[in-house]
């Protein structure tokens, strides 16, 4: 059932075309958007690419303006990266454009169903929140030399 579910919503917010960003720079654009100014290295590791393929990615985000790349005030050789307005702008019109197709389907829904997919989506959030919350958490076992 969950991945019927996944695969549902995934059509509907394929409805609310990304584009012109593609799915790897959408994905950029999110996580500049809760880290922003990281610098080009933190961003890769992120994505799990390589620093030369996330700089191309960058190049054509920068290139669209949706991005910006600042010297760092601490270091003038590193780049660190922010959306942009225009950035910021296209990650609100796609939200916009996917919450529009997901009230069309919850309107179907029964008022009994939406209220309890609410509280199910309440706790599924907390609980994928506390996941990746311990997955980026350093081991407190580990030692250093």
């Amino acid at each position: 059932m969950t991945s019927t579910a996944a695969e549902l919503l995934e059509v509907l917010w394929g409805r609310a075309s990304t584009a012109p960003a593609s799915a790897s720079q959408l994905r950029v654009l999110l996580i500049l958007e809760h880290h922003d100014g990281i610098n080009l290295r933190t961003l890769a590791d992120s994505l799990a690419s390589t620093p030369p393929s996330t700089s191309r990615l960058c190049d054509r985000l920068q290139a669209a303006g949706f991005i910006e790349r600042v010297a760092s005030p601490a270091d003038r050789r590193e780049l660190r990266l922010h959306l942009s307005g225009r950035g910021r702008a296209f990650l609100g019109d796609l939200r916009a454009r996917r919450e529009q197709e997901l009230q069309a389907v919850l309107a179907l829904m029964p008022s009994a169903k939406r209220t309890a997919l609410l509280e199910g989506l309440e706790a599924f959030c907390d609980a994928a929140a506390l996941r990746i919350h311990d997955a980026d958490a350093p081991e407190s076992g580990s030692r250093t030399a």
